[in-house]
């Protein structure tokens, strides 16, 4: 049994920091292996992690505590056992509450009161007051002082027990300063796979944190994203009853996809949650631009029977209402671009990336979508007419 300072607990606990590293298995082999891996992170240049600042383990070792060792065989003959020890230590130095709440109500204004039963902290001042605490048993109320029952040591220990997932932990947190979150994992995980060998018998490193966060977000949000260009593709299959021309249409998609790399590139934004759903948000626009064209086109190969001249009337005839689209969009998103108003920094890779994207999906969708299409029905046509 512990008794820890006041103000002191043993508790699970879990915090949200953009960086955590825990290392799970034995208390006391963990200790110097954690302050070690501590020690790498914020040492010399050549070894430390750049970027990662406020470094600290959570959980404080060398805690002074005071240890009750219950002896079992005496507390028996007394008629006691070591649910009533520790019971009635809990309830004299901590309160009631927790073993048997009680709680009183006011029928003047209806509020309940918590009732609760502890022993004043200045009666309990030394070693010896703690040994004269009466021990009651809870069948026959006969009760024993605590120096007749068990033996108290001081030690020191943790003063904060942290859990994750049912096991023990020691955390290191820390935060990101004038550097990115993914570049800052990156040189992490190398740092715990190197010393994962190093450590102690059933012990392990764990990186959590943000940083798992930030990569389940992006494995999301890049499965979206690529789910989003195979069911576009499948709609216009079926729409189009063709598997030609809805490729021919999602052709400029990689033009969007590489002016979504150059904006954020020349603006020296990171690739984020934002950015990435601002590129989900591009797809969209760009493929309505190339349904346009294309449709257009197929009219006109239908009624001219010539893929050149119907990709031509179709880019000619399209221009206006596919530049007025981009120029809407692009000129709507101009603001959240720039990071205007509070937190618009925020959102600002999003608007980037719907511009970037937007600028060369429609130069591509007036340029290199009208091109293929004459391409591809082409050779379709010479293939299906070998004599012409």
């Amino acid at each position: 049994m512990r008794l820890l300072p006041l103000g002191r607990s043993a508790t699970d606990h879990h915090r949200h920091e953009r960086v955590a590293i825990a290392q799970h298995g034995d208390i006391n082999a963990r200790e110097p292996g954690c302050q070690r891996i501590g020690d790498v992170f914020t040492g010399h240049p050549e070894s430390a992690c750049f970027g990662l600042v406020d470094l600290r383990v959570q959980q404080t070792f060398n805690q002074p505590e005071l240890r009750v060792a219950t002896d079992r065989s005496r507390a028996e003959q007394l008629g006691l056992t070591q649910r009533d020890v520790a019971n009635n230590l809990l309830i004299t130095l901590s309160g009631s509450l927790q073993t048997s709440p009680t709680f009183w109500l006011n029928m003047n204004n209806g509020v309940q009161y918590p009732i609760v039963t502890q022993a004043p902290q200045y009666q309990v001042s030394s070693l010896q007051d703690l040994q004269n605490l009466p021990v009651a048993s809870s069948n026959s109320g006969e009760s024993q002082i605590l120096g007749a029952l068990a033996t108290i040591e001081r030690g020191f220990g943790s003063s904060v027990v942290s859990k994750y997932d049912a096991q023990p932990v020691i955390e290191i947190f820390g935060a990101v300063q004038d550097r990115d979150l993914g570049s800052v994992s990156r040189e992490i995980n190398a740092i715990v796979a190197e010393h994962s060998q190093d450590l102690p018998k059933g012990t392990r490193l764990v990186a959590r944190g943000q940083m798992l966060t930030m990569q389940e977000s992006y494995t999301g949000l890049l499965i979206g994203l690529a789910g989003a260009i195979v069911l576009v593709y499948l709609l216009i299959v079926v729409n189009f009853q063709s598997w030609l021309d809805p490729f021919i249409i999602i052709s400029a998609l990689p033009a969007a996809l590489a002016g979504i790399a150059w904006i954020l590139f020349v603006t020296g934004t990171t690739l984020s949650v934002p950015a990435l759903t601002g590129a989900i948000l591009c797809m969209g626009v760009a493929t309505a631009n190339s349904i346009l064209m294309v449709s257009f086109a197929r009219e006109r190969l239908a009624a001219t029977g010539n893929p050149l001249q119907a990709a031509l009337e179709a880019g000619f005839t399209r221009f206006r209402p596919v530049l007025m689209t981009a120029l809407a969009m692009i000129i709507g998103m101009l603001p959240m671009a720039f990071g205007m108003g509070e937190g618009g920094e925020q959102n600002a890779p999003l608007g980037r990336a719907v511009i970037g994207g937007l600028i060369f999906a429609t130069i591509a969708t007036l340029l290199f979508v009208p091109t293929l299409f004459s391409m591809l029905h082409s050779r379709g046509q010479a293939a299906h007419n070998p004599s012409a």
